[in-house]
């Protein structure tokens, strides 16, 4: 589901777009504003904006060079003359008023192509470990565990029947691997969180092993696990 922000001083735009959208079952409108202010609040929660160029406050230019983290971006105008500038600030497309459903249609299935190539990059990125005179190259996704065996870490594998065993330290396996996707529940195991099958306060089981969470990690895990949307 493609998530959208739409921005434009005209209501009667603003409507145009949201009769759009509806006609499109990917698209989910997060929020329409007439102001840059009231669409700030939103963009977090949006994988695409469209913005209108020309309005009174702050050109949409400006309010795009503004931002730290834009979500993609399409430009919507009247006025032809400021398409280059558009592209310049990155935009994935330019609609220019009047649209029709199916120039629209197909800028979203531009920003769609674009928003799942941006998803699924960062889950394929290569994460290099340095091992002694070795530099390991493997995919975060198919970590599922690691074991700490005194100097040494035993990195659990999906759809490897053994481990791979590097000379690294827990501590600092621990601070390198990203924390929204892994969390250290006990001084000799890191778990994937998304290959979690069953947790408890006190234990968690990956690919049909259970592992025991440390009373040091308890607090942090259950406060994980509360966060979940449905129990385990």
């Amino acid at each position: 589901m493609l998530k959208a922000v739409f921005l434009d001083d005209e209501p009667l735009a603003l409507r145009q777009l949201e009769i759009y959208a509806s006609k499109i079952p990917s698209v989910e409108v997060v929020a329409s504003c007439t102001s840059v202010t009231a669409a700030r609040a939103y963009l977090k929660q949006a994988d695409v904006l469209f913005v209108d160029i020309n309005m009174p406050d702050i050109s949409g230019l400006d309010f795009v060079r503004s931002l730290e983290n834009p979500p993609l971006i399409v430009f919507t105008t009247a006025y032809a003359e400021f398409a280059l500038e558009g592209f310049r600030v990155d935009a994935v497309d330019y609609l220019l008023k009047p649209f029709s459903l199916e120039e629209f249609r197909r800028s979203v299935d531009k920003v769609s192509m674009i928003a799942e190539m941006r998803n699924a990059a960062p889950a394929r990125k290569p994460f290099y470990i340095k091992s002694g005179a070795k530099t390991i190259a493997l995919q975060l996704d198919d970590i599922l565990y690691v074991e700490s065996m005194s100097e040494y870490v035993k990195i659990h594998l999906a759809g490897k029947p053994e481990p791979a065993v590097l000379l690294y330290s827990m501590k600092k396996l621990a601070e390198d691997l990203p924390a929204d996707r892994f969390m250290r529940i006990h001084r000799s195991y890191i778990v994937a969180l998304r290959h979690i099958q069953e947790a408890s306060a006190s234990s968690v089981t990956v690919d049909g092993i259970t592992l025991p969470v440390g009373e040091l990690y308890r607090p942090g895990f259950r406060h994980w696990l509360s966060t979940r949307p449905v129990s385990f």
